[in-house]
């Protein structure tokens, strides 16, 4: 009996055994068929803070016309045949949570959806092997770019554009490549020399064309780093212009870059590319381009036509790169022409020191009269004196030694009060205003800027009898008792009337306070 009811255990032992691993054989076999039917897709990943990954499409084509050909087919096939294989394997509830949308699905339909919207795709306007704004960009959306110039300042017109950007050689044209089915095209005229609205200036000014196109030569060489595209036409020749529209405005425009930046020269001198080598190589690496007779098309990724300004001899710090100031701009001109002092410091005892004071000499007009009165009465007050002549012959490099030695510098209104660039820090600058209403023109161009970078500052208006126009004109005349209404007719008159035709005669007695008060700055 015992043995009977040991053998009706083993059986259903056996029975149990038996149906269990059929079950689980079952249930492999289904897992299997499922695997091998249904092929699920790669799963669609989640990047935070960039847009759905997606299986790549089938072909551009498909990219371009915003179709998704390829997945979103397969993926409702595949859907049908998980929900039969699902039912028969895992039972009713879960062939139930099976209703609820897959998760791929979704985002690849609000993909979908995000790309009709935003209009994700950029189409590539240019040949595989020339750079193109689809080799710049990738995939990725371009924002919606601001126009390619910004014509608003009053004294320059500045286009900056990032991209695909070609200058051909010997041409007045910069092209910025866009699809041709980019609207709308832009055209801007622009000369690239910041003297906005005069007329006798941008005369010697080349005029440029900025466009979008999507038509343009192929590039023959390629650049890695930006340009500049500046004119040195215009009032180049007069240092005063050579500082104030030009090199003030390059070290605005392109000291950012430090030195990784190209400049293409229009109304290409090379006289003037010499005298400013120093400058021109301290703020790029590499050699200047002359767009006037060179053959190449030159490809950028940045391009800068004209150079960023603000007024005379002037960098507002708000406006500008970094921050810069006058006083960067001065430190950075010693050091490109290697001038040993940078600040002068104040003197305790006059008697065991003599301050150095240089006289600026003009030739033809506002020239002094009587130098040797004023170098006689400053050596009376204890002054080493120099006297120098600046003119566009001299070696800028020589003449800013010169000057860097000297604490005090003093001159007539006049392009030769430039070099005070190269003073140190809390030297005396001493403008000598010419008869007939300048010393809203003095203080513009220097009395201003001398204090920006630094220096201190004094201006010294001449009287009449200190004219050399009162040897001209007879007391009565307009030119003495109206000077004004020479400004009303325009800065044409001003200039031949009181600037091309006068000198100075300094009465050395009424100048004495000035040189005393240039010392008392020296001893604070």
């Amino acid at each position: 009996m015992g043995a009977s009811k040991l053998k009706l255990v083993r059986n259903v032992n056996h029975s149990r055994r038996f149906r269990l691993v059929v079950l689980m054989a079952g249930c492999f076999g289904v897992t299997m068929a499922f695997l091998v039917v249904s092929k699920p897709q790669t799963p669609v990943h989640s990047n935070p803070g960039f847009r759905t990954w997606l299986p790549p499409p089938q072909s551009g084509d498909d990219v371009v016309n915003g179709d998704n050909n390829g997945i979103q087919g397969s993926h409702s096939a595949t859907s049908e045949e998980e929900d039969a294989l699902n039912s028969q394997a895992l039972g009713k509830v879960e062939k139930e949570e099976k209703q609820v949308p897959h998760v791929a699905e979704i985002n690849i339909e609000k993909e979908k959806s995000f790309q009709r919207e935003e209009n994700a795709i950029v189409v590539d306007s240019t040949p595989k092997e020339e750079a193109s704004i689809h080799e710049l960009t990738g995939t990725m959306q371009i924002p919606e770019r601001k126009p390619l110039c910004d014509v608003s300042d009053q004294r320059v017109d500045v286009c900056e554009m990032y991209g695909d950007i070609r200058i051909p050689g010997n041409t007045s044209s910069v092209i910025f490549m866009e699809p041709s089915n980019a609207e709308p095209k832009e055209l801007w005229q622009v000369h690239p020399y910041p003297r906005k609205g005069d007329e006798t200036c941008l005369a010697g000014v080349r005029e440029l064309t900025v466009k979008s196109s999507s038509e343009s030569p192929k590039c023959t060489f390629h650049h890695d780093v930006p340009a500049i595209v500046f004119s040195v036409g215009g009032y180049t020749g007069n240092l005063f212009h050579d500082f104030t529209d030009l090199l003030v405005p390059l070290f605005l425009t392109a000291r950012q870059f430090d030195g990784e930046v190209r400049f293409v020269v229009t109304d290409f001198k090379r006289w003037w590319i010499a005298k400013y080598l120093p400058v021109l190589q301290r703020l790029s690496k590499y050699p200047v381009i002359d767009h006037d007779k060179d053959e190449e098309v030159h490809c950028f990724k940045q391009v800068i036509v004209g150079l960023r300004a603000h007024k005379e001899f002037h960098i507002d710090p708000a406006r500008a790169p970094n921050g810069y100031t006058m006083i960067d701009f001065t430190k950075f001109m010693r050091r490109v022409f290697s001038v040993g002092r940078e600040t002068l410091n104040c003197i305790e005892d006059l008697s065991a020191w003599k301050p150095r004071l240089l006289i600026i000499a003009r030739k033809r007009s506002r020239a002094f009269t009587n130098v040797d009165e004023i170098v006689a009465a400053a050596e009376e007050l204890g002054y080493e004196v120099v006297v120098g002549e600046a003119d566009a012959g001299t070696n800028l490099a020589r003449f800013a030694q010169i000057v860097n030695s000297c604490d005090v510098m003093m001159g007539v209104h006049g392009a030769g009060l430039t070099n005070f660039v190269f003073l140190p820090l809390n030297a005396t600058v001493i403008q000598i205003v010419p008869w007939g209403g300048l010393e809203w023109i003095a203080v513009l161009d220097f009395g201003n800027p001398a204090k920006e970078m630094g220096l201190n500052y004094v201006q010294y208006s001449i009287s009449i009898e200190e004219s050399t126009l009162s040897e001209q004109y007879p007391r009565d005349h307009p030119a003495f008792t109206d000077p004004m209404s020479f400004h009303k007719r325009g800065f044409h008159v001003v200039r031949s009337t009181f600037m091309e035709n006068q000198n100075v005669k300094l009465d050395v007695s009424r100048f004495r306070d000035v040189l005393w008060k240039a010392l008392e700055h020296m001893l604070q």
